[in-house]
């Protein structure tokens, strides 16, 4: 019987692997929801501008300047924002294929798996769930520096101090409760909330268009030289780690992909709203940046009231009272968008059963998921009343760079994998054999066609993952895979180096000779190599709405500098984000793993009441299972693992 246990071993790991691989399909009508497609692009746009303007723009920035990067603060902001655009068009282009809640969980979903997928949206929930408590510390510390200090010397009074690393200082009753009113303005509905967030915004943007008129007008030139330390007086390294830091501040743009669900048009406002907000976002960080290094000198910047504190020593004290107004308005849209995106993330994932189901019950009245929406509220306004911001903002990072870059990965993933028609769900692109093995076609591995652009993209639709004929050199190397499968492995192998690299330049304190160089040289190569066999396959021609320019090149660039800024975190906050995901693979393992609805051979795996054919629907199958690439595999788990002949051999 050694056999047996063998083959049922083998059977069982082999069942494991495919269950963590397995992908979404694209399946039905996908703008057919439970939730309330009511938002236009105006909604969206400011709904994803004041997501990202409020505790960056009036206490980041301070922070930053002080002790991080001086006055070239605006080039960690330009940095951080060129890192985030780069990530956000790739965000635009899975906005504009799958207009589903979930964000980078539902497009890792459908482009990587279900491992991956699990993963995303996991550090995805502890993004908003921390930005959300984050922002509401820093709208009650705000408050708190406005009168003085009254509320914190009150609550200390009143509880005493919290003498823990990891904890605040005194418990932020005032946060807490911030936390609980975002909530109960969310569940009004998202039309309701949508009015109140723009209203916000827009206050919100002139008075940042104020700051940035004052700080120009009161600017000191003199602020920048060498007698007060210079341009960049913590060097590149500080700008690097300022950037870092500041990567904080556009995290929020992500909250329009969460808004596909409750978008009227989503293949048109998700990639314009992206754009917009993130130009006219980064455009203003810079400017106020470079505003308020020009007021004063850096070192005297006061990071718990920056801007009001730099506007009293120019004697603009009247200002100070419209910055007050401004920062409440940026802070609470800033909460609205995180609070916003938490439980869209939580409904997605419990719809596709990696989550405890009633993370996925919809409101009939309000058309949101309210129960979800509630223990969000609660689980971010406890997070705001016991722990550190700063030490928050960090531990948010870790989890959102990790984020973009899957994102930006997965747009090479699936730019060149082959994908089934929606008319036809059993159509499956042709394996072709490799193009130095057909006759009748000139290193293509397709006959020759006639009939002009048609033909053209027929024939780029049974290539698509596949070499191209300038390049069939490459054949002995990536030659003979399933269409689009090299291009994964050289996607995988390229980030791989890329963390490698960012690595070993982060930790080689000064070079010791050339041949300390020769990783670098090494892993460059691999690098240049990973994009050339990446070119050198066939894209797939499929027209949408809006796609990345310069594939493999601009998300590739997006991976590295997503890689880079995650090397520049400081090594608690890996601890503490290797703590997180230990909780979540315990979550994914114990329950997501066995009730994802992909495993069950069920419809619908966003459900909206009864439509057989929804989104993500999985057809029910009964001896053949949906491989990855959409071929049919024999190796279901119902055929008997040891077969009767094998039997009948063993008996006597």
């Amino acid at each position: 019987m050694p056999g047996a246990r063998h083959k049922i071993l083998g059977h069982v790991l082999s069942g494991f692997c495919h269950k963590m691989n397995r992908c979404k399909p694209l399946h039905g009508d996908s703008m057919d929801t439970p939730l309330n497609r009511c938002l236009t692009t105006f909604d969206i746009t400011l709904l994803g501008v004041g997501h990202m303007v409020g505790a960056g723009i009036y206490v980041l920035t301070g922070t930053v300047a002080k002790s991080m990067a001086g006055p070239s603060t605006a080039l960690s902001f330009l940095l951080a924002g060129i890192t985030s655009t780069l990530a956000a068009l790739c965000y635009a282009e899975f906005g504009t294929r799958i207009p589903r809640a979930g964000s980078a969980y539902a497009y890792t979903y459908v482009s990587i798996g279900e491992f991956w997928a699990f993963i995303i949206g996991w550090n995805i929930v502890l993004e908003y769930m921390i930005g959300a408590a984050s922002v509401a510390r820093a709208w009650s510390g705000y408050l708190d520096s406005i009168l003085h200090g009254a509320i914190s010397n009150a609550t200390v009074a009143l509880t005493g101090e919290l003498h823990e690393t990891l904890l605040s200082r005194y418990p932020d009753i005032l946060a807490f409760l911030i936390c609980l009113a975002a909530s109960l303005i969310l569940a009004a509905g998202v039309k309701t909330s949508a009015y109140i967030n723009n209203g916000l915004t827009i206050l919100n943007l002139l008075v940042i268009s104020l700051v940035i008129f004052l700080g120009f007008y009161y600017a000191d030139i003199s602020n920048w030289s060498e007698k007060n330390g210079g341009f960049m007086p913590f060097g590149f390294s500080g700008v690097l780690a300022g950037a870092a830091t500041c990567f904080y501040a556009f995290v929020g743009f992500d909250s329009i992909s969460a808004s596909s669900e409750e978008a009227k048009d989503p293949s048109r406002s998700i990639p314009v709203a992206t754009v917009l907000s993130m130009a006219v976002v980064a455009f203003g960080y810079i400017l106020v940046a470079m505003a308020l290094t020009l007021m004063v000198p850096y070192n005297t910047i006061n990071p718990d009231a920056a801007l009001p504190a730099a506007l009293g020593a120019v004697h603009a004290d009247w200002a100070k009272y419209a910055v007050a107004v401004g920062a409440v308005c940026g802070m609470t849209t800033t909460l609205l968008g995180s609070m916003f995106s938490l439980p869209r993330c939580l409904y997605a994932m419990s719809a596709d059963g990696l989550l405890f189901g009633f993370f996925s019950d919809i409101s009939n009245k309000a058309q949101i998921p309210v129960a979800n929406l509630a223990i969000s509220g609660l689980s971010s306004a406890f997070i705001a009343l016991l722990f550190d911001l700063e030490k928050l903002v960090e531990f948010m990072s870790i989890g959102t760079l990790l984020a973009y870059t899957i994102v930006s990965a997965a747009v090479i993933i699936l730019r060149y994998r082959p994908t089934p028609t929606t008319e036809d769900k059993g159509f499956v692109v042709p394996q072709l054999d490799s193009p130095c093995d057909r006759e009748d076609s000139s290193a293509t591995g397709t006959p020759a066609t006639d009939g002009g652009s048609s033909s053209s993209e027929m024939f780029e639709t049974l290539t698509v993952g596949r070499l191209r004929p300038q390049f069939a050199w490459l054949e002995p190397l990536v030659g003979g895979r399933a269409p689009g499968a090299a291009v994964t492995c050289s996607v995988y192998t390229f980030t791989i180096a890329t963390a490698a690299l960012c690595a070993h330049n982060h930790f080689l304190v000064e070079p010791a000779g050339l041949w300390v160089l020769l990783p670098d040289f090494v892993l460059i190569f691999i690098i240049i190599s990973c994009l050339v066999i990446i070119w050198a396959h066939q894209q797939s021609p499929t027209r949408l709405p809006f796609r990345v320019p310069w594939v493999p090149l601009l998300p590739a660039a997006s991976v590295m500098l997503n890689v880079e800024l995650m090397i520049n975190l400081n090594a608690l906050t890996w601890a503490r984000f290797a703590m997180w995901m230990t909780f979540g693979l315990l979550v994914y393992f114990l329950y997501g793993i066995h009730h994802s609805k992909l495993g069950e051979g069920v419809a619908g795996l966003l459900s909206s009441g009864g439509n057989n054919s929804d989104w993500g629907a999985v057809e029910k199958t009964s001896s053949r299972r949906i491989g990855r690439f959409g071929r049919s595999s024999k190796g279901d788990d119902r055929k008997p693992i040891i077969c009767e002949d094998e039997l009948s051999r063993r008996e006597p």
